[in-house]
């Protein structure tokens, strides 16, 4: 009895200590929820631990051990969430020549560094749509444990391609290194390579499936357009994705490779380059997202200008297809296609991600829309809708801030001068 009363007076002293743990209450000038259609002025969120315990209107009354945060001049929102990166690589004039002189702890250590820049800039939550060698799965554990500071990481790890495609790695090399790879380097040929290759990435622990439908601005081969799979081969790779719980995002320029993949199931499309008006149908019917990635289009565009800075195979595909995305995203938001945020960050510098809200709104989507493709939007392609991508009770404390209002200047979105992610401050 001694013993029973003593474990009931500890576990009252357990629950009052509990209860008396410090909150923060962050006092927003402006918040942007990610749900409503119009910020709302003068909100107190508050935080108990990593999650959003309450959003109440006024600026609430401090109790003595709450800390405060002071956002009375900012615009408050949720974290925002890029769909499509490339944490372990940024492109140069020198990226073709790094998978010879880097090794992969060398790669891993400078992604560590892309990472943390990435959620400085805002994005706490990342979906990485393709590496070498598993890296944005270690990262995505490393940041888990607290090893390193990143985003929220949703990995794809290696993207399957076909012998010569958009992500076969040997594209470019001499015979004598090129070899043959198959579905363990993520190179399929036929129905049974491409079930080999998504339960490889089952094994490699992705959380996404990632193939290149069709052929790429980068990669060193002559087409950036030209349907590069099957039917059999999509069939193939969807229902296995069915089978092990992935959803599978495409990387498509070409109209032809991209219909070939809507019809066979595919979650997303990433860039979408020549999307017709059949494209864009076949996406509304089938529910199908569009990730636009309009800042690698304009930065390879850009770079395309430059003498020697793009392999000559390169340089004219970048020219072609880096200014159409913009044309396309256009078309697409005003046919009613669902669209989330993403911008290719790896083919242009990290940390700069939010420059994709800025040519989004050129294309004529409303400020408010954009922010929403980067958070409620986002997290409702990732599944995660119950957890995060808006600021409500009892989802995940992933806050950030901008000074000002982002809905008169959307410019403002490059200026985050506050990121909490999981209820720990990163940046204020």
């Amino acid at each position: 009895m001694r013993f029973r009363s003593l474990f009931f007076a500890l576990g009252l002293l357990f629950a009052a200590h509990t209860t008396l743990q410090a909150r923060t209450l962050i006092y927003a000038g402006r918040l942007i929820d990610g749900v409503a259609a119009d910020a709302r002025k003068d909100v107190t969120v508050i935080v108990d631990g990593d999650k959003i315990v309450d959003v109440v209107s006024g600026f609430q009354t401090a109790g003595k051990d709450d800390k405060v945060i002071d956002l009375k001049n900012a615009t408050v929102m949720p974290g925002l969430m890029d769909m499509h990166v490339h944490l372990t690589s940024e492109h140069s004039k020198d990226s073709y020549n790094d998978r010879f002189y880097m090794n992969t702890a060398d790669q891993t250590l400078r992604a560590t560094v892309f990472a943390k820049r990435t959620l400085l800039a805002g994005f706490t939550t990342v979906r990485d749509l393709g590496d070498t060698d598993g890296i944005s799965i270690s990262m995505r554990e490393a940041i888990k444990k607290g090893w390193i500071i990143g985003p929220r990481i949703f990995a794809a790890g290696k993207s399957i391609a076909t012998t010569g495609g958009h992500a076969d790695p040997t594209n470019g090399l001499a015979r004598r290194y090129s070899g043959d790879p198959g579905p363990l380097e993520g190179v399929i040929n036929g129905p049974d390579d491409a079930r080999k290759a998504v339960r490889q990435r089952y094994k490699d622990g992705s959380d996404w499936i990632k193939i290149t439908a069709s052929g790429g601005v980068l990669s060193l081969a002559k087409s950036g357009e030209n349907p590069q799979f099957n039917d059999e081969e999509l069939k193939a790779i969807v229902e296995t994705a069915n089978d092990y719980g992935f959803k599978v995002a495409v990387h498509a320029h070409g109209a032809e490779g991209m219909k070939r993949a809507i019809r066979a199931g595919v979650y997303s499309i990433e860039h979408g380059t020549y999307m017709d008006d059949e494209a864009r149908e076949l996406m509304i019917k089938h529910g199908t997202w569009y990730v636009p990635t309009i800042l690698a289009g304009r930065w390879v565009a850009e770079k395309s200008k430059e003498d020697g800075y793009f392999p000559p195979v390169v340089r004219p595909k970048a020219a072609a297809i880096g200014p159409q995305i913009q044309g396309t995203f256009s078309k697409a938001y005003k046919a009613g296609v669902k669209i989330a945020f993403g911008t290719d960050t790896g083919v242009s510098p990290h940390g700069e991600n939010a420059q994709e809200f800025v040519y989004m709104v050129e294309g004529g989507m409303p400020p408010m829309v954009a922010i929403q493709a980067a958070t409620i939007q986002a997290a409702r392609l990732l599944g995660i809708e119950k957890e995060t991508g808006s600021i409500e009770k009892g989802k995940a404390a992933d806050i950030v801030a901008v000074p000002g209002d982002p809905l008169a200047d959307i410019a403002l979105m490059k200026k985050v001068n506050f990121v909490m992610r999981g209820g720990t401050v990163y940046k204020q």
